[in-house]
């Protein structure tokens, strides 16, 4: 399904968007129409769902909704994914970096629910057209990326934390290299004692 979404994404001429942007207007029940421009390019409004772990750091008194609530924005066609993420982090005055989020597509097919991680260059607008206005088939949710626990650290602390592994390593690695040498001299003088 995800190559499809790019071949049509990659082949889909005017006149196809012109007849995609009018089918959806069509069916669109809450008001939030697209507008085909004469270059082709096309202006709509997608809804994203906020599904955040913990509040982000925000520089005004303005604070992003409770954990699940739902944004409208308002974009082009031409708009990217990450440009989408800084559009919401703007919109709610969040200081922290927009590399920190990313923004998920959930499908929602044979009463299974599918969650995908869109990449930076994707075009949200492009896949709201072409699921169609319906946010039970596919909605858009923001996410903190799943980070691990050293992404925490700075650089000077992960570098000391490889000399500190280097080091332990190293010192494995001469334990058991005397370990075998003793191993050896021992099967050495049981050998001898054989043999003599």
């Amino acid at each position: 399904d995800v190559e499809k979404e790019k071949e049509t994404h990659n082949y889909l001429s005017k006149e196809e968007i012109k007849e995609k942007v009018h089918k959806y207007n069509l069916a669109v029940t809450d008001k939030l129409k697209m507008t085909l421009n004469s270059n082709g390019i096309y202006t709509g409004f997608i809804k994203v769902q906020m599904e955040l772990c913990r509040p982000p750091q925000t520089s005004g008194k303005l604070a992003p909704g409770s954990n699940g609530c739902m944004n409208t924005l308002h974009i082009s066609s031409m708009n990217t994914v990450g440009e989408v993420i800084e559009a919401l982090l703007k919109k709610f005055l969040v200081t922290e970096s927009p590399a920190k989020f990313a923004l998920y597509k959930r499908c929602h097919r044979e009463d299974q629910v599918y969650a995908c991680k869109l990449s930076d260059r994707e075009h949200p607008l492009y896949l709201r057209l072409v699921a169609g206005p319906r946010t039970d088939t596919l909605s858009f949710v923001l996410r903190e990326h799943e980070i691990g626990e050293w992404e925490a650290f700075s650089l000077p602390e992960l570098q000391n934390f490889l000399r500190i592994l280097d080091k332990e390593e190293d010192e494995q690695l001469q334990s058991l290299k005397r370990r075998y040498a003793a191993y050896r001299q021992q099967l050495e003088a049981a050998l001898s004692e054989v043999r003599t």
